[in-house]
């Protein structure tokens, strides 16, 4: 049987990383302690079988920021953070590193980060730095990021070591000659389609897909050298494409219109009523602010 003071001792540093920390966080470590010694299902967690869990609390977290709703932001914030000290209090348990260790680590890397605020005074480009302790330009990105993150991740890499346009025309002309070079595809090699209209996945369309990724590839680069987040501008355009077609859906069913026979004539012709109704919404909205 353990020792009762080694217990007391053990408690007693624990309370002590906790009084380190900002007093609400603290709080909410011992909490996550007791829960694991009092909970069978938070006691039988292991960091693997939490992993689910931290990609749907961020996911949440994305929602909330979408939505503009600071209620649920805060809730949903709460519940990543639960994570993380979830994480932290299990390799505490296993004496990897605590919570404290976590916290130093990142107050370490920001400060580095920024060495012009906290160091020498010289600003310099993260990625630059960062490129120094590389040994390839993909490495240390998590595998499952997706695919447009990466493609904006990298390019950001390759920039940091001045593989880089110095402004936005030399993408912008990047994104025209990928985009001949599918059309030239699509006119040397037409797309190949079964009886069934699927796309035969043959050696013609492994070229039109490769050319395809160029053009994505070279779009992601414009959208970083103009300061722009290509999947941020992909959600806001998969919003407003939602948005107009439900629009046209219900408009269609107003007028007695099947949309599925309309056909695209009768379609697009509604969509360009909702397209200019929003456009009259949005200038009556910013005359009357």
């Amino acid at each position: 049987m353990q020792d009762e003071r080694t217990i007391d001792d053990s408690d007693a540093a624990a309370r002590g990383a906790a009084d380190a920390l900002t007093p609400g966080l603290g709080d909410a470590l011992t909490l996550m302690r007791d829960l694991r010694r009092r909970c069978e299902w938070d006691a039988a967690q292991t960091h693997d079988s939490l992993r689910p869990y931290l990609i749907e609390e961020s996911h949440e977290v994305e929602d909330a920021l979408r939505s503009g709703d600071d209620r649920l932001l805060r809730e949903e914030l709460g519940d990543l953070l639960l994570q993380v000290l979830f994480h932290s209090v299990i390799a505490e348990e296993r004496g990897a590193f605590s919570l404290r260790d976590v916290e130093a680590g990142l107050i370490a890397k920001m400060k580095a980060r920024h060495p012009h605020l906290y160091g020498d005074g010289v600003k310099r480009s993260w990625e630059t730095m960062k490129a120094k302790k590389r040994g390839s330009i993909d490495e240390g990105l998590p595998v499952d990021l997706p695919a447009l993150h990466r493609a904006h991740r990298l390019q950001d890499r390759a920039a940091g070591v001045g593989f880089d346009w110095p402004d936005v025309d030399g993408p912008a002309d990047k994104v025209q000659e990928e985009l001949a070079e599918v059309r030239h595809q699509l006119a040397t090699e037409p797309v190949h389609r079964s009886p069934h209209g699927a796309p035969v996945l043959d050696e013609r369309h492994a070229r039109l897909e490769d050319e395809l990724g160029d053009l994505l590839f070279a779009c992601v680069n414009l959208c970083r050298k103009a300061g722009v987040h290509a999947s941020l501008a992909l959600d806001r355009a998969n919003a407003k494409f939602a948005r107009r077609f439900a629009a046209v859906e219900r408009i269609a069913g107003e007028r007695g219109i099947a949309v599925g026979e309309a056909g695209l004539a009768a379609l697009d012709a509604i969509w360009d009523e909702v397209k200019a109704a929003e456009k009259r919404a949005a200038t009556a909205d910013g005359a009357a602010r």
